[in-house]
């Protein structure tokens, strides 16, 4: 019977890493799609407002679709959810490819597939989280979430490089029919494994009902909780304000830098930040209690970023591009760990999608808002008079405004996050919140490897 177990253990472990590898090829492509057309448009309009209201339109269905994705998460196979998302996010991208082809292309397509993507992507981050705590072991988890916060990483710092070098070759659109490629391999792994269905717990029981009422189970679970409620505020504050500067390093390195060369190496070096970060993780497996790894991450992640906002040259820049970056994924992975050891498994698909969607509460407003602020506000005042008072700290030539704003950014984040830290509730939240722990007769439905779990009755 153990030998059996370790057997499941580590064909599950082989499914997860296999998820992970092919979902980081789906990333690159959609990564040297995204930065492809960035270019194309900065270069094209001149101004950073185009990118910062495709980045908001891409926020507001992320403030919609998560609670449904969660629902769907923990009602159907989780497989399912997760090639919705990739096929959502394939046929917004086709869309695009057509545009640019036919030399029809606007700005509010952009904008229209912008939202359409990002509605489908959210359908992937409360399915793939979930399946991590049937896939991967107890001892194992802080570290696979790292494995997992490296996808990102990994993909940022392949596709600069790789879209700087094809879109000089093939265009736009030849970018984005290599990223097709990449969604139909994923799409294609993702049907032919198996995810383990999670036990139907009491708790999990008892919030079944209407799709609309179960969109809400995710957030009652998380109010009647308010350490961890407060937790996750603290994430939305943050987000707003990295958000809000973060949607304009394209344009704050081409105005600073002047090349496009130095934009993809600097690009790069955020990923490679990251992808440290979660080798770090990997290795290391955060502190206990983990509020001590993403509390402290997170401040150190606001000093760097108003340090990017004081960098001017390439090589200052991307020593804070890179340093900043290092944190992330080890407070994400510790954050995913704590849902995923305090929350019952069939109740996660939509526990994770309200933290996702109060963390990204406010990004809608932070587009909106950034675009016009620097081309209308920070940008402009850089020939003011009262310029010369901020001129030793972030310089005084194009750039130097946006530069502005990421200081007071970072610091913002750096106050609200040791505010936040200093209350005993939160840090102390996994001491206070009990474990989940599985009943006798809580017993998943198990399905033999290989074999297709159908989709729920009941579902929508």
């Amino acid at each position: 019977m153990i030998g059996v177990k370790i057997m499941a253990q580590r064909h599950s472990l082989r499914t997860f890493y296999l998820l992970i590898v092919t979902q980081t090829f789906s990333l690159i492509g959609s990564e040297m799609t995204s930065l492809a057309v960035s270019i194309w448009v900065y270069k094209e309009s001149g101004n950073v407002t185009p990118l910062t209201l495709a980045a908001f339109f891409a926020a507001v269905p992320r403030l919609i679709t998560p609670s449904f994705a969660g629902v769907l998460a923990d009602r159907w196979d989780r497989r399912y959810v997760m090639i919705l998302a990739d096929a959502g996010q394939a046929v917004g991208t086709f869309l695009l490819m057509l545009s640019f082809l036919s030399g029809t292309f606007q700005l509010w397509h952009l904008y229209l597939v912008s939202a359409l993507q990002a509605a489908f992507s959210m359908f992937q981050g409360p399915a793939f989280s979930a399946s991590v705590t049937m896939l991967v072991p107890d001892h194992h988890r802080d570290r696979a979430n790292a494995v997992q916060q490296m996808r990102g990483a990994a993909a940022g710092l392949v596709a600069p490089t790789l879209a700087g070098a094809l879109f000089a070759l093939v265009g736009a659109p030849g970018v984005m029919a290599i990223d097709l490629f990449t969604f139909a391999v994923a799409i294609t792994v993702v049907g032919l494994v198996h995810i383990p269905r999670p036990p139907q717990t009491a708790e999990g029981r008892a919030t079944q009902g209407s799709l609309w009422g179960e969109a809400l189970v995710g957030f009652r679970y998380l109010w009647a909780r308010q350490p961890l409620f407060m937790l996750v505020l603290t994430a939305t504050a943050v987000n707003f304000f990295l958000n809000m500067v973060g949607v304009l390093i394209t344009p704050y390195v081409l105005s600073l830098t002047g090349s496009e060369a130095t934009l993809g190496v600097l690009l790069s070096l955020f990923s490679a930040g990251a992808l440290v970060g979660g080798v770090i993780m990997s290795v290391w497996g955060g502190t206990r209690p983990r509020t001590h790894t993403i509390f402290p991450g997170t401040l150190f992640t606001g000093l760097m970023f108003a340090g990017l906002g004081i960098a001017r040259s390439p090589l200052t820049l991307g020593a804070a591009a890179f340093v900043m970056m290092i944190p992330l994924p080890i407070v994400n992975a510790s954050f995913d760990a704590i849902l995923q050891i305090k929350v019952p498994p069939d109740l996660q698909g939509r526990v994770f999608a309200a933290v996702m969607q109060l963390s990204m509460l406010l990004m809608p407003v932070a587009y909106l808002l950034s675009g016009p602020l620097a081309d209308g506000v920070f940008e402009p005042a850089v020939h003011s008079d009262f310029w010369a008072l901020v001129a030793p700290l972030v310089g005084q030539q194009d750039g130097s405004g946006i530069g502005l704003m990421a200081v007071m950014a970072g610091l913002l984040v750096v106050a609200i996050t040791a505010l936040v830290y200093l209350a005993p509730s939160v840090r102390q939240l996994e001491a206070i919140l009990p474990d989940y722990v599985a009943v006798p007769g809580e017993s998943p439905e198990v399905v033999s490897v290989g074999e297709r779990s159908p989709v729920p009755e009941g579902s929508a």
